[in-house]
């Protein structure tokens, strides 16, 4: 039994699963930290802690179905790239796999059901709360959907199309990611959230390319047309360096620009001293980072960890990091 808790666990790729859980923290906080928050005296409550810590699971779970999903479809690809997984040694059935897949899809959603903001806090009050209070569900949903779209050819294998690939990992663990986090302390109907989803999926559109230049083999092999594949690395290396620099310097300006539909307030609500000092250090460090991939482009294809997918990930992290911190010190 240990043995087979030891597959399912390298199954999930539990380091892929902090980002997510960041970043739904992150998306939390910024939202308790903004004037959006409807708890009028901003209360750290047992139940605000208690909604979070459950979403953050569930983001968790719905990672490691999509992981395993991912590595049912790409089973000939990983027989190449990735060999020692547990699905291509056999250690595990794709029965098996089927299953762990379908429990953490169950895992992830139906519990958010209950994930439901202020002024809603007794069980009861959650789990019979008017639909539109229960956005953190459909938002899960919808991340949960854009897993089977990536993946399955029944549904386009969007892993396959280039630059499809890319935008189906951006809008979920980017965009969706975060404003999953908001909408588990304030509703979701302000330019705000969506703001900061969309500086996290501009970053991901093309940081998520990072680790397709190191799987060129398998990919070709699976019939996968990733971006290296259909441009080359060297012009692949050059459509993917903007992303990461541009998105970090929407920070500084969302920090002092009206939001159109509310002029009462910035776009961004958190410290704007801050926000703009975490903007102009991320895009500084998007610049070492294009550095790296751009010194040597050819590199980024043979060798499987280069440097800048290491940055791409704490670089992710630490802006996760930053927004919570420049609402925090708002309070």
């Amino acid at each position: 039994m240990m043995k087979k808790l030891k597959l399912y666990t390298k199954l999930a790729r539990p380091f892929t699963l902090l980002p997510p859980l960041l970043g739904i923290i992150s998306g939390a906080v910024c939202a308790f930290g903004s004037v959006h928050n409807p708890d009028p005296e901003s209360r750290l409550t047992l139940a605000v802690i208690l909604t979070v810590a459950l979403g953050s699971f569930c983001a968790s779970a719905l990672n490691a179905a999509s992981n395993a999903i991912n590595q049912i479809y790409d089973l000939e690809i990983d027989r190449v790239n990735k060999p020692d997984r547990p699905l291509c040694t056999g250690e595990l059935s794709l029965r098996e796999v089927w299953g762990f897949t379908w429990v953490s899809y169950a895992v992830a959603l139906i519990p958010t059901w209950l994930v439901v903001v202020y002024p809603f806090t007794t069980f009861e009050e959650r789990l019979f709360a008017p639909l539109a209070y229960h956005q953190t569900f459909f938002i899960y949903l919808a991340g949960l959907i854009f897993t089977f779209i990536y993946s399955a050819p029944a549904l386009g294998r969007t892993k396959a199309r280039g630059m499809l690939a890319n935008y189906t990992i951006a809008i979920p663990r980017g965009m969706l990611l975060k404003v999953a986090g908001w909408a588990m302390v304030a509703t979701v109907g302000y330019t705000e959230p969506w703001f900061i989803g969309g500086i996290f999926a501009l970053y991901l559109i093309g940081a998520a390319s990072t680790k397709d230049f190191a799987d060129i083999e398998g990919d070709l092999a699976g019939g996968c047309k990733t971006l290296p594949i259909l441009h080359g690395v060297r012009k692949a290396a050059y459509i993917i360096s903007p992303f990461f620099v541009l998105p970090w310097l929407l920070m500084p300006l969302g920090a002092i620009v009206d939001d159109p539909f509310d002029p009462a307030h910035k776009i961004l609500t958190g410290d704007p001293i801050l926000l703009s000092a975490l903007g102009i250090g991320l895009t500084l460090w998007g610049l070492y980072t294009v550095y790296l991939i751009l010194r040597d482009p050819e590199e980024l294809a043979r060798v499987e960890n280069h440097p800048s997918w290491k940055h791409m990930y704490l670089m992710m992290m630490a802006a996760q990091v930053g927004f919570a911190l420049a609402y925090v010190i708002r309070l």
